[in-house]
This record gives structure tokens, C-alpha cells and sequence, in this order.
């Protein structure tokens, strides 16, 4: 699209010459058409920032003009120009998309503000766009595992919804980034994502944290305070390590779930909100509640969607891919030159346990980018832990190669699903978020048979 360039329609010859002879004294590139029926045919074959468009046309009129304009997804911002505009031709105007709206007779300095309002209104626009897009792939979650493929899967269909989701995995897996997707690919992206983590708050300002307080409430409330609940108003609140929260905070977060509303610390009065809650933690919330330390009804109410975030170890594949993505993104963010790693270094890195998960990978990965000069990384500039056995009973890591770790984890994990599926591979496919036939072929070649319900391995 051409910078400045301006596509300006009216019957009038004499708005088309003078007018458009005034926009090119100031800058910009100016096009001109007669009709609305023009207007479209220029739009087909040429891109512009801004039309400036008369209400009043031969044939189809303005407005009809800018609706084709708008089904047609032309992305321009769009000044409607009239001489006997009503305020109900202005309000159809708008709801259909024009930016603003000018009067005959013009005046120059009037529409000079408005055309350039317009085109910097639409250049914030593209760049929101352009960074919402960037945001979009800050947010991906990596990787071509069956567990990874089926969580995107959940995510595509969990994040349209309002629905509140508690997403469980260990310490280091992403549930954070997971949060962070789903928020992103709702309808509620516009709004704010507000974080709370639960187990770095004391106990004693958990409560206003999350709900704010009022000034002299307790000694040090110097001020009012807007809690976190009230900042996500119209977006998402994400309560990470929410298996940390003691009891007397999980009754009041409790009665603001089923409520939306809360009092601020010391208040007397209630705050209403609109508010999406995402929760994770690394618990066991069921041993949690059995213990008396998490309370059942509040577990129901974030429980809505379970989101299961495997560990490292169980999706072993995707371990070279990570690798390498966070290998390059530090590379760029330390401008140093791209690196690569060895066949014998990416089997050290998949056999490995990963007990700090995807978290871990990344410090590595940081750390090889900083401290090996060499454009390959080798096993040699691995750190000595990973060179050690996994743990007891489990392959050295020097006699699995990479394939072999892969094909481990993909039987282990479709045995486990076919188990909790009864052998049923309709189910089984749609748990694993695969086609029933890639589950056929994937199967033979783990030499794993399904008769009648019945698993059999080879």
C-alpha cells in the first residue's frame, strides 16, 4: 500500500479537481472517481490508506458504497463527505465503519485534520495488528508430540469460551505460557491478563492483593489500593499456584466466582466484575482436599476445564525442537551468530530427565548460546549431568539414540491412552487429538495390536 494515498469520490467535478488538487500540495496520492460503482473497480486493483467518500452518488449512493466496501473487508479508513447529511445518515454511517464525517461546503483546514486523524488512526490500527500477531507468537506452544498436539487442540476450543480452566503439570512446564495462549486466542484479548501467583504473596496481603483494600484498612494502608480481580475486569485473572492459597482466601476468591463481586479489604461496599478465571497449580488438589488444606466446592468451581501440561520427559520428542527454537530466539537477543547442535548432542539432550522441565531446557539453552564460542554445539559443551544415567533401572545415556527415545515415549504414552479408553481407538484417537487412520498407521509401527478392546505389544 502506497504511503499518504487517497482515494476520493464525488460526482461533483469541482470537489474532485480543487480538493484533490489541495491533498496533493499537502503530500499525499491522490486518486479520484466519479461514482460508486468506480470507487469499487479502483478498489479491486489498487490498494489505498483512506477514501474519502460523498453520501450523495449516481447510481449506487455512499453509503450502499461503503457497505460493499466493508463485505469486501477493504482495509481503509473511510471519511463520508455530504451537504444535507442527517443524523440518522451520520449514525448509519459510523455503525457501518466510516471514521468520521464532513460537511459541504468544506472547509481545508476541517478535512486536512480529519484525513490526517484518519490515516493515523488506521496506522495504530496496523500496528496493533502487527503486534497482537507478534503476541500471537510469543505465545505458541512448541512442539509435535501427541500430548502437545492435543493440548493445542484443547486450546483451540477451551479459548473462545468463558469456561474457567485449571491446568495441572509440574513445576518448569509452561503452564504460565499455557494461560498466557488462552487468553490470547479468547474474545476477551483486548482486555487485561492479570497474573497472581498465590505462593509468592504472604498470607497476610494475599487478601488485598487480589481484592484490593481501602486506606486505614490495616497498619501500612496508606492509600486505597485496586486489587488484582478488579484490574482484570473484562479480561482474564490467572491464578498460578492456586493449591497455595489458604483456606480463608479460597472462601472469599470462592464467593467472587460465584458472585462476581467482592469487597475490598476494610470496604463496606461491593465491586461487581466481569472476569475470566484461568488457574494452575503443581499440586495434587485431590490429596490436597482429602488433607483438609484446599476446599472441595472451590476445586469444583475452577475445575470446569482440566488442562494437563506433561513434563518434559513425557514428550521427549519435541526436545530437539524446543532446543533449537530457544537456541535461536537467545542467539537473536544476544546478537550473537546462530548455532546448531550435533546428532550426539541432541540424543544427550533427549535422554536426559529434565527434572525442571521446559524451564531447565531454557536456562540451558541461554547458557550454550552465551559460553560456547562455536557456531556447533557438541556433547562436549554440555554440562556433566547429562551425561549420567536417568535414574534406576533406566537405559545409560550413551546406548539410546534419538529415534529409539522417541519411539519409547510414543508407545508408552498410546498404551496409557488406550488403557484409560478401554482399547477403544475412536476415543483414543480424538484423547490424542490425531486422525483415526495416523492412529492406525502409528500403532503398526509400534507394533501394538487392538482386538476387540484387547492391547497387545510385540
Amino acid at each position: 500500500v502506497a504511503r499518504n494515498s487517497i482515494l476520493l469520490v464525488d460526482d461533483e467535478a469541482g470537489i474532485r479537481k480543487s480538493l484533490g488538487a489541495v491533498l496533493s500540495e499537502e503530500g499525499f496520492k491522490v486518486t479520484t472517481a466519479r461514482t460508486g460503482e468506480e470507487c469499487l473497480r479502483l478498489l479491486e486493483k489498487k490498494i489505498f490508506e483512506l477514501i474519502l467518500l460523498d453520501i450523495w452518488l449516481p447510481g449506487i449512493n455512499g453509503l450502499e458504497t461503503l457497505e460493499t466496501i466493508r463485505k469486501r473487508k477493504v482495509d481503509a479508513a473511510v471519511v463520508m463527505i455530504s451537504g444535507h447529511a442527517t443524523i440518522e445518515t451520520a449514525v448509519k454511517a459510523t455503525r457501518l465503519g466510516a471514521f468520521d464525517f464532513i460537511e459541504k461546503p468544506l472547509s481545508i483546514e476541517r478535512t486536512l485534520v480529519v484525513v490526517k486523524n484518519g490515516l493515523e488512526n488506521k496506522r495504530l490500527q496496523d500496528e496493533n495488528r502487527t503486534l497482537k500477531s507478534r503476541l500471537g507468537e510469543h505465545y505458541k506452544i512448541i512442539g509435535q508430540s501427541i500430548p502437545i498436539k492435543a493440548l493445542r487442540q484443547q486450546l483451540a476450543i477451551a479459548a473462545p469460551t468463558d469456561g474457567r480452566v485449571l491446568i495441572y503439570g509440574e513445576s518448569g512446564t509452561g503452564k504460565e505460557l499455557v494461560a498466557h495462549a488462552l487468553h490470547h486466542q479468547s474474545l476477551r484479548n483486548a482486555a487485561p491478563f492479570v497474573e497472581v501467583n498465590c505462593a509468592a504473596i504472604p498470607d497476610e496481603l494475599i487478601e488485598s492483593e487480589l481484592f484490593g483494600h481501602v486506606k486505614g484498612a490495616f497498619t501500612g494502608a496508606t492509600a486505597n489500593k485496586v486489587g488484582k480481580l478488579e484490574k482484570a475486569d473484562g479480561g482474564t485473572l490467572f491464578l498460578d499456584e492456586v493449591g497455595d492459597m489458604t483456606l480463608k482466601t479460597q472462601s472469599k476468591v470462592l464467593r467472587a466466582l460465584e458472585t462476581q463481586r467482592f469487597e475490598p479489604v476494610g470496604a463496606q461496599s461491593t465491586v461487581s466484575v466481569d472476569v475470566r478465571v484461568i488457574a494452575a497449580t503443581n499440586k495434587n488438589l485431590d490429596q490436597e482436599m482429602q488433607r483438609g488444606n484446599f476446599r472441595e466446592d472451590l476445586f469444583y468451581r475452577l475445575n470446569v476445564i482440566p488442562f494437563y501440561v506433561p513434563p518434559l520427559r513425557e514428550r521427549t520428542e519435541d526436545i530437539p525442537v524446543l532446543a533449537e527454537f530457544f537456541i535461536g530466539d537467545f542467539s537473536r537477543h544476544y546478537g550473537r551468530p546462530p548455532k546448531d547442535l550435533s546428532e550426539e548432542a541432541v540424543a544427550l539432550l533427549t535422554a536426559y530427565s529434565w527434572p525442571g522441565n521446559v524451564r531447565e531446557l531454557k536456562n540451558l539453552a541461554e547458557r550454550l548460546v552465551i559460553m560456547t564460542p562455536a557456531r556447533r554445539i557438541e556433547a562436549r559443551h554440555l554440562p556433566a549431568g547429562l551425561l549420567k544415567t536417568n535414574g534406576p533401572g533406566e537405559d545409560p545415556v550413551e546406548t539410546r539414540s534419538l529415534s529409539e527415545a522417541r519411539m519409547a515415549f510414543d508407545r508408552d504414552y498410546i498404551l496409557k491412552k488406550l488403557e484409560e479408553n478401554r482399547g477403544n481407538i475412536s476415543r483414543t484417537a480424538e484423547t490424542l487429538g490425531i486422525e483415526r487412520s495416523h492412529l492406525h498407521r502409528k500403532l503398526k509401527s509400534l507394533k501394538i495390536t487392538v482386538s476387540r478392546g484387547s492391547v497387545r505389544t510385540q
